[in-house]
């Protein structure tokens, strides 16, 4: 049960990051490198409070290598999102995710049973359906770095196993990430464009949806098996537009219904059927 509610709460802040990336990125309230820089900054201001708030050194956990899975998620998907339909880019993402984390899975030695298979399927078909609409053919570069991003991220959620507290861990990672963040802003200061809304997005996403919520992703994913961590990920774009009809009065439409049926059925079945 706490592996349940950690990954829904952590779901729930993907929704919410996704939905405030879009808005910040695709309104242009602000170029891609300051909001990936506001974004790690923040995110690292807040954990590492907590962190000195608990008697410990913000850099005391978290390695480089998980930092710069972070910081190339960041920077690849917010590139990448400038360029692409909201649509096509979460397809790209997840699908990159869910590819990353199962062939790790796979060389790991779990064996994936034919239930389980289908469970992915399902969720992936759910998927397709629900963005359909939004799709369309997206130029190479854009789509290389969107999947880049979901390898990163696939990644840095790989990393999680044995990475000690979950909250030290991801205070260290975010701290070493905002660092690579000041770096790559350099180059591109002269032509950055915030408005306030702007910084009050990326502050959002960094502090809130993306620093407490990828602490709380890490501590989930103790008690998740690869598989299961890249299914249920799947659900973020159902729960954004879930969101959207119960926060902003959006229609509830067949396919959005049949869609969210889809991918929580397929996610049922992988995570309440064992590997082999």
């Amino acid at each position: 049960m706490r592996t349940a509610l950690l990954t829904f709460l952590a779901l729930l802040a993907f929704a919410g990051n996704s939905v405030l990336c879009r808005i910040a990125l695709k309104q242009a309230h602000i170029d891609p490198a300051s909001f990936i820089a506001i974004r790690l900054v923040s995110g690292a201001v807040v954990l590492a409070l907590i962190v000195m708030l608990r008697g410990a050194r913000p850099t005391a956990a978290g390695n480089w290598i998980s930092a710069a899975a972070l910081f190339a998620y960041a920077a690849f998907f917010s590139f990448a999102y400038v360029g692409l339909t909201t649509a096509t880019g979460a397809l790209l993402l997840f699908g990159s995710v869910q590819a990353t984390m199962i062939a790790f899975g796979l060389w790991r030695g779990d064996r994936l049973g034919p239930w389980q298979m289908l469970g992915m399927l399902c969720a992936m078909a759910g998927l397709v359906d629900l963005l359909l609409p939004g799709l369309e053919a997206p130029s190479p570069a854009r789509a290389a770095l969107m999947i880049a991003a979901g390898a990163a991220w696939g990644v840095y959620s790989l990393r999680a196993k044995g990475a000690g507290d979950p909250t030290r861990a991801t205070a260290g990672n975010f701290v070493r990430a905002a660092v690579l963040a000041a770096l790559l802003y350099l180059p591109f200061l002269s032509s950055a464009h915030v408005d306030s809304a702007g910084v009050m997005l990326a502050l959002a996403s960094g502090a809130v949806t993306s620093g407490l919520g990828y602490a709380i992703w890490y501590a989930a994913l103790q008690g998740l098996r690869p598989a299961t961590a890249a299914t249920v990920q799947l659900s973020v774009p159902a729960i954004a537009a879930l969101g959207g009809v119960l926060l902003l009065a959006e229609p509830l439409t067949w396919q959005l219904a049949g869609a969210f049926a889809a991918i929580v059925g397929g996610m049922a079945v992988v995570i309440l059927t064992r590997p082999r």
